[in-house]
């Protein structure tokens, strides 16, 4: 059976392999003690999830993100403050982003 030259470009796109960048952040100034990240070649976030913290907020935080373009993210959630800390979760988390992506 001969695969015409459209089905041949599906197939192709279908065997492709992505490259995932894999980044474990220690966090500082959180309740939480680490972030686990996994960014595709096409700078989406796949996998987000949080060690410690506040378990509701942090799980939130990760379906959120999850499918999203992780430079957008570090850019909504750059500089969020958590009460009268400097810092937050979802801003140790744009931190990893941008250190991922570095």
């Amino acid at each position: 059976m001969a695969i015409s030259k459209a089905e041949y470009g599906c197939l192709l796109i279908l065997e492709r392999n992505f490259e995932m960048v894999e980044k474990d952040f220690k966090t500082s100034g959180t309740c939480s003690r680490s972030i686990h990240l996994v960014i595709d070649d096409e700078g989406i976030i796949r996998e987000a999830s949080f060690v410690g913290g506040c378990a509701g907020n942090t799980a939130g935080i990760s379906k959120l993100v999850v499918g999203r373009k992780a430079t957008e993210v570090a850019d909504t959630i750059r500089g969020t403050k958590c009460g009268f800390k400097p810092t937050s979760c979802p801003d140790q988390l744009a931190k990893a982003i941008d250190e991922a992506l570095a």
